[in-house]
């Protein structure tokens, strides 16, 4: 079973261990690794909000901005024929590929 957990805009990925009874967690998608446990959920909640608020105390201590997750682009591997169709049907539409992409993936996510 996992489940995630959002604070001060960063979401960390849980499971739950039935051999440790405990539950583990990590911050998703950003590339320091920050992780975080407990025995029971107010526990995990209380350790899943100390660990980002030390992360950001840290990154401020040494100078560094915090990682952010999600920046707004990424890089996705597909076909060259699914490539050609997408930017002709963007370029038919009057559209950019990056607006075809993103809408198609906002049309997904709204049909769920």
């Amino acid at each position: 079973m996992s489940s995630l957990m959002e604070y001060k805009g960063y979401h960390g990925k849980v499971e739950y261990s039935s051999e440790e009874k405990l539950f583990h967690g990590r911050v998703i998608d950003i590339d320091d690794t920050i992780a975080f446990a407990g025995a029971s959920v107010a526990e995990l909640e209380k350790t899943f909000k100390d660990a980002i608020d030390g992360y950001v105390e840290w990154c401020e201590q040494i100078g560094k901005a915090p990682a952010r997750e999600y920046k707004g682009s990424f890089n996705v591997r597909i076909a060259s024929d699914l490539h050609r169709e997408a930017a002709l049907a963007a370029a038919q539409a009057g559209s950019t590929l990056n607006q075809f992409v993103a809408d198609a993936i906002k049309e997904k996510l709204f049909r769920i």
